[in-house]
């Protein structure tokens, strides 16, 4: 069974993955795969808050779909659970536009005879990401005074799920 590879390999910015051919067909990624996130607004958008909490990258890099999928999914649940699904609205401010190919090497018995090598090394389309630069908000959340602390604490929790450095700014 194939397996994802690790975010390192993904982690560093690096040109928008385009084929310059001189074939116009041959010139286009073919199919992307579907972002795994779900949603980018949760809370109550409606409502009026007064503080807001970003979470700030340090570096620039990139961030995978799952990635953002999975720490949407942590700080949403701890915002829900302590703070209360009408008492704040949550964002992400990150899209992931940027595909990521990868040209798999087969290894092993006989497999010598279906690798084409790095002649045809364009590879296929594995996933998405987000190209976050140095001082982007990757998450907002807007809250009451009351919460600041809760989603503070929120916002920390998902930093371990994501690659790269960040800060947490109160406004």
């Amino acid at each position: 069974m194939v397996t994802l590879r690790k975010g390192s390999c993904y982690s560093k910015i690096t040109r928008p993955w385009t084929r310059k051919s001189k074939y116009k067909k041959k010139g286009f990624i073919k199919a992307i795969p579907t972002i795994k996130v779900v949603r980018y607004t949760m809370g109550d958008p409606k409502k009026e808050f007064n503080y807001t909490i970003k979470l700030i990258s340090k570096k620039p890099h990139q961030i995978r779909h799952n990635a953002l999928e999975s720490s949407r999914q942590i700080v949403n649940r701890a915002l829900n659970e302590k703070v209360g699904p009408s008492n704040y609205l949550f964002q992400i401010n990150a899209y992931p536009h940027h595909v990521l190919r990868e040209n798999r090497m087969l290894s092993g018995a006989h497999a010598d005879r279906l690798q084409t090598g790095m002649s045809h090394s364009f590879g296929k389309a594995m996933g998405t990401a987000a190209q976050v630069p140095k001082g982007k908000v990757v998450f907002t959340v807007k809250v009451n005074k009351e919460f600041i602390d809760l989603a503070r604490v929120a916002l920390k929790t998902a930093t371990p799920r994501l690659p790269g450095t960040y800060t947490i700014e109160i406004t």
